[in-house]
């Protein structure tokens, strides 16, 4: 009861944030008032489906330079003292805040960075996700790890959209693409299948199954990935009255070659969570224009594991 309590003020205190943050942020008002404009289109798949968003607002974040030198170049805009003074947050847990963002995918969009400027690192903060996730649950939050996705790689933070928008969430639900490979109590392991990323589900109600499970996920990781901070993933995570859902997107790639083509080959798109859960992102108006069925699947098929490597680490796991 005292959970249901927490969970309801919170919420109340985001919605809060939100309409005060559009009401004094110029900048946020317009940009929240621009997704009404935002256009999207449909790609099918065939027992699935991919949207592609134009939305121009988010070139910054598709094209951020996060090399060492350039990060080091910059301000850290997710430090307190370096954000616009007229941005609020709400405090989070132990060291966390969520703030609005002011250039949105979501109808409702949040960062969440932590107070102290540490390195983006999921590890010892899974736990801190769940509690998140089970926090605001009406939102999705996410992880985009170093190199996969995250424009500030220099500063620990999630981020949170509106529960719903990323067509993952509804794609699990129909089960099409998704096979159980472990169920117990508390927990299920699920793998997809046919769907052209290779990703690992985690459902159940018992934290600390979910966090021994996601443990033994990374570590696996690791050793495919020793000469890496941390393992490349990408985390989705949600929560309603079953328990948690959690997607995980292990990785072997920053950008696609495709980032990188000049002329009518380049297609700027940076993947991170939302793209491999099926809504990508396009800041220019000739890649959403352009890009195709084909070019979706080898942009999945270059960043993510295929589904064969990942049953190979799902094996050796159960």
């Amino acid at each position: 009861m005292k959970g249901q309590i927490f969970i309801l003020v919170y919420s109340d205190k985001i919605d809060e944030l939100f309409a005060s943050q559009l009401q004094e942020w110029e900048l946020a008002k317009v940009n929240y008032g621009q997704l009404e404009k935002v256009r999207t289109r449909t790609i099918d798949f065939g027992s699935f489906d991919v949207f592609v968003q134009f939305n121009p607002e988010r070139i910054r974040s598709s094209a951020a330079k996060v090399d060492a030198k350039s990060i080091d170049a910059r301000p850290c805009f997710l430090c307190e003292k370096n954000r616009p003074a007229v941005q609020r947050g709400v405090p989070f847990g132990d060291n966390l805040t969520v703030l609005i963002n002011p250039f949105p995918i979501f109808s409702r969009h949040l960062t969440i960075p932590s107070e102290l400027h540490t390195d983006q690192r999921i590890r010892n903060n899974f736990d801190t996700m769940l509690s998140l996730a089970e926090a605001l649950p009406s939102y999705t939050v996410f992880y985009n790890g170093p190199q996969c996705g995250a424009s500030a790689p220099d500063h620990f933070h999630f981020q949170a959209g509106s529960k719903g928008f990323v067509p993952i969430e509804k794609d699990f639900t129909d089960r099409r693409n998704s096979k159980l490979v472990s169920g117990k109590e508390g927990l299920e392991i699920w793998q997809w299948t046919g769907y052209r990323r290779g990703i690992i589900t985690l459902a159940g109600h018992n934290r600390q199954m979910l966090a021994s499970a996601f443990s033994g996920i990374f570590d696996r990781l690791s050793e495919i990935q020793p000469d890496k901070p941390e393992p490349m993933l990408n985390i989705l995570a949600g929560f309603s009255a079953s328990g948690w859902i959690i997607h995980i997107i292990p990785r072997k790639q920053h950008r696609p070659s495709q980032f990188f083509a000049e002329g009518s080959g380049q297609i700027v798109i940076s993947p991170a969570a939302v793209d491999l859960g099926g809504a990508i992102i396009t800041p220019r108006e000739e890649d959403f224009i352009r890009i195709t069925k084909a070019d979706v699947e080898d942009i999945f098929s270059q960043v993510c594991l295929s589904e064969d490597e990942l049953s190979c680490l799902i094996n050796v796991m159960i």
